[in-house]
């Protein structure tokens, strides 16, 4: 058996900031003493604020890059850094591998996620502190993807520091920036929970601290890791490391779960206490009097005109509540649970300026810059909506991110399709083809069709002796609209209202009833296209409304009012808790892979055509 391949070399540098010939010198004597190296990865400043000269060598050629070089802080450096980026980037557009600014150099750009060396490497360019450089919601967005897929991330490159990653550490020998809050991100901390990283790089604080290998929730490898000093810093800080990680996904379960000595908890599980608050710091401004992870978003506290004494206490948002209207983690998580920040980001307000009070795009951004639904937002909104175009949208046919294959049947106005993390088997969902944000206000002919759909799935499930429950949230600012299709067994049925009317009742709220007679019904055998008519004749589409059609004759409705704090993921978690599998309310925890997907699709398929 011939011997496994040696695992890659890679060399860690920080903050260059220009300084471009001492740092390529230093790579080129290591690489020929120690080496050879596979790629050097860069994180914090790259460009200098002063001279430009050295940036300049290399792109015209007069000095090269030593061995393939990437690097993500691309910010600091004046009008040659300005153009050789921009140039760079119209010539050879985006790519995860990064933009070749010269031979052997590479920029990282926005975040992504590609493999080098058989390393799986993620990265966040730019800064998420108050300046220039800072990155996009839709940067932190693909990252929050990323950390759904089951693969182990080998590496994680970031300019900045996340925000407590000290907590729990040894800090006896720590030089004192380990604990100062400068060059760190509170939004970073949550970002490394999620991805679990095996290395986590980073730089901009001017200090080398590898810190002890840390246990991370929800896996069983550990995170390492690593912050950097600047390039020809006068401290002595080391600004160059190397590591020889045999990549994920080449190791054996035992390996991957190997734990050493000194491994401590997770930093992140208690990421609301400022760091050097454990040292006891009194000079320090953001104490205990205002610990959070708000360290470096002074203003996120402007949030809903809270009082002050309730304000201290906010900490940075969760995307994935704020975004889904639930979270995997739920207690155990880190990041504030808000429903009337969710309810905001469902109106398009920006992420960034719920927890931050502010967003670095300013009118390029995609999203709202305002908590009142009476502010135009002129400036925002209208272009916003405009650019949210449907080639970007899960559930259009013509978007290259729809998965068609789900699809298990397809009409003139609407298609069935299974349903992602699918709450039982064949929870299917019905779906406008048109770019519509709900299904009320859809034409005549394609109200029609759904009815057509949804009496011939109530007789498909009638001989599994099942019943079917529709539900719809037809909230404003939805990019499009799904009709949830859920089968629930017969003998559930005389359940299924009054669960409804506790759930509701909880929150703080009564449903009012739309009841067809028998002489409504048409003979149809799901709740009848009459009862959705008067439905639609009472909805304005300018106002949120869930709604709940019940086996028989009876619709539940509720009206969102625009201050009312309504869980997004309300249907599925009253099912959830119907059929007694609450720990399916989030569909997250319920994503199947491709071949269960594709299995539950062939038989879909086939039994459902002859309806």
């Amino acid at each position: 058996m011939s011997n496994p391949p040696p695992p890659p070399r890679i060399l860690l540098a920080g903050d260059p900031k220009g300084r471009l010939h001492l740092l390529f010198k230093r790579v080129t004597s290591v690489n020929q003493s120690t080496g050879p190296f596979d790629a050097l990865f860069c994180v914090g400043q790259f460009f200098s604020d002063e001279s430009e000269e050295e940036v300049s060598d290399y792109v015209q050629g007069r000095a090269s890059v030593p061995i393939p070089t990437y690097f993500t802080g691309a910010y600091g450096g004046g009008a040659v850094a300005s153009k050789v980026l921009s140039e760079a980037q119209a010539l050879r557009g985006f790519h995860p591998q990064g933009i070749q600014i010269c031979p052997n150099l590479y920029w990282l750009r926005g975040s992504a996620k590609f493999n080098i060396a058989g390393l799986s490497v993620v990265y966040l360019s730019g800064k998420g502190t108050n300046g220039e450089a800072n990155y996009t919601v839709d940067d932190v967005d693909a990252l929050r993807a990323l950390a759904d897929e089951p693969d182990v991330v080998d590496l994680f490159l970031t300019n900045e520091w996340p925000s407590g990653v000290a907590n729990g550490a040894d800090l006896s020998h720590a030089p004192p920036q380990v604990t100062d809050p400068s060059g760190c991100d509170p939004l970073l901390a949550q970002l490394v929970a999620e991805i679990k990283p095996r290395y986590h790089i980073a730089g901009t604080k001017n200090v080398f601290y590898a810190r002890e290998p840390y246990m991370n929730d929800g896996a069983v490898h550990v995170t390492r890791f690593i912050g950097l000093g600047t390039v020809g810093n006068k401290d002595k800080q080391r600004f160059i490391h190397a590591i020889s990680p045999t990549p994920a996904s080449t190791m054996s379960a035992a390996e991957i779960g190997a734990k050493p000595p000194n491994t401590t908890r997770s930093p992140y599980q208690n990421i609301n206490m400022a760091p050097n608050d454990a040292k006891g710091s009194s000079n320090s401004k953001h104490n205990n009097n205002n610990s959070s992870i708000a360290i470096g978003h002074e203003t996120q506290y402007w949030r809903y005109d809270a009082p002050p004494n309730k304000r201290q206490k906010q900490r940075l948002l969760c995307f994935k509540f704020t975004s889904s209207g639930s979270c995997p983690q739920g207690d155990k998580c880190n990041f504030t649970h808000d429903p009337e920040a969710m309810e905001h980001y469902t109106r398009n307000v920006c992420f960034d300026f719920l927890n931050k009070g502010k967003c670095e795009r300013g009118t390029n951004c995609k999203f709202r810059h305002s908590l009142s639904e009476s502010d135009d937002d002129s400036a925002n909104t209208r272009p916003a909506t405009a650019r949210r175009t449907e080639s970007s949208c899960w559930f259009c046919l013509s978007s290259p991110d729809v998965e068609s294959d789900l699809i298990i049947s397809l009409g003139e106005n609407y298609y069935c399709a299974l349903a992602k993390g699918p709450l039982v088997e064949s929870h299917v969902l019905l779906v406008p083809i048109e770019h519509s944000p709900n299904t009320l206000i859809m034409t005549s002919e394609a109200e029609k069709e759904l009815e057509k759909y949804k009496n011939a799935l109530s007789v498909y499930f009638e001989k599994q002796e099942k019943i079917v429950v529709y539900f719809e949230y037809a909230f404003q600012n939805n990019r499009h609209a799904n009709l949830q299709v859920v089968p629930i067994p017969t003998s559930k049925a005389p359940h299924i209202e009054k669960i409804f009317n506790l759930a509701s009742n909880r929150l703080g709220f009564t449903f009012s009833s739309i009841v067809c007679t028998e002489g409504e019904s048409e003979g149809d055998s799901t709740t009848n296209g009459i009862g959705r008519k008067e439905l639609r004749s009472k909805f304005d589409g300018k106002s949120s409304l869930f709604y709940v059609e019940l086996p028989g004759k009876k619709i539940l409705v509720h009206s969102v009012d625009d201050n009312e704090k309504f869980p997004v993921q309300f249907g599925r978690e009253v099912l959830a808790g119907l059929l007694g599998m609450p720990d399916r309310a989030d569909w997250r925890k319920c994503k199947l892979s491709k071949e269960e997907e594709m299995e539950m699709v062939n038989v879909l398929k086939p039994a459902f055509s002859q309806f």
